[in-house]
């Protein structure tokens, strides 16, 4: 048997020959790097800097509906000694925009049928993308109020009033007219609010870092861990937005 079989591996050699075949196959793809136009080492700034939305015009909402996104932002989050409202956030410019784009037609969400009732843990599983539940939701709100309100635009109501309807629609009390969940939209607006409220300033909303200096959050600074093990103690240094690098602007 002893000469049939090989001799019992080291430790030292098993450790040895792991090393050499990582080598051995990590070999090839770094030659070909260098060997495709030598980019390494790597620099920071090289790439093209971030489109940062801008202001002005609106790419998917109309007026009425824009003012019914700001409108509704700024009761879900009204300014207050601590920060700005989520209209003058940027909530619904952040909104729009995404709703133009892959968001809005979820083009990167698989979205044939069966349509089926799922679980609250498993998400939104209706037909509709969010442009389209936006676009018949805010529909279906102009209809109510047109009803109920005297013809009132949402935008026109007093803060009460708007506070009123809001706290109907989440809690389900208003049924909307074209098959419309009034909470399930509720719930999509609040948290694509917050997503605007609480995002990098270079998606539209979140202006001048206001939520990000109300927390104290440092924001895309590349290395803060000096400071996370300091509990209870604000963050001195003022928060960066992926956009606001000097180097950028640079370029």
């Amino acid at each position: 048997m002893s000469e049939i079989c090989p001799k019992r591996l080291s430790r030292r050699h098993f450790l040895s020959s792991v090393a050499l075949t990582v080598l051995a196959g990590s070999a090839g793809p770094v030659l070909a790097r260098s060997y495709q136009g030598g980019n390494l080492p790597w620099t920071s700034y090289a790439a093209d800097p971030p489109r940062q939305v801008m202001p002005g015009g609106w790419k998917f909402f109309t007026e009425r509906e824009a003012r019914t996104i700001e409108a509704i932002a700024d009761r879900m989050i009204p300014a207050d000694s601590l920060s700005i409202g989520g209209k003058e956030a940027g909530c619904a410019v952040y909104l729009d925009r995404q709703l133009a784009g892959a968001y809005g037609n979820s083009s990167r969400l698989y979205t044939q049928g069966p349509f089926l009732p799922g679980l609250p843990t498993q998400g939104y599983q209706g037909a509709d993308n969010p442009a389209q539940i936006y676009r018949k939701g805010l529909a279906a709100v102009d209809a109510y109020l047109k009803q109920n309100k005297s013809g009132k635009a949402f935008a026109d109501l007093s803060p009460e009033e708007q506070d009123g309807f809001l706290t109907d629609l989440e809690a389900g009390k208003i049924k909307l007219d074209g098959n419309v969940d009034g909470k399930a939209l509720f719930n999509v607006i609040l948290g694509n609010v917050m997503e605007g409220f609480f995002a990098d300033p270079v998606y539209g909303g979140n202006k001048d870092m206001a939520s990000w200096k109300m927390l104290g959050f440092p924001g895309a600074r590349y290395d803060y861990r000096d400071h996370v093990s300091k509990f209870n103690e604000p963050y001195p240094h003022p928060p960066i937005s992926i956009a606001s690098q000097p180097f950028w602007a640079e370029k």
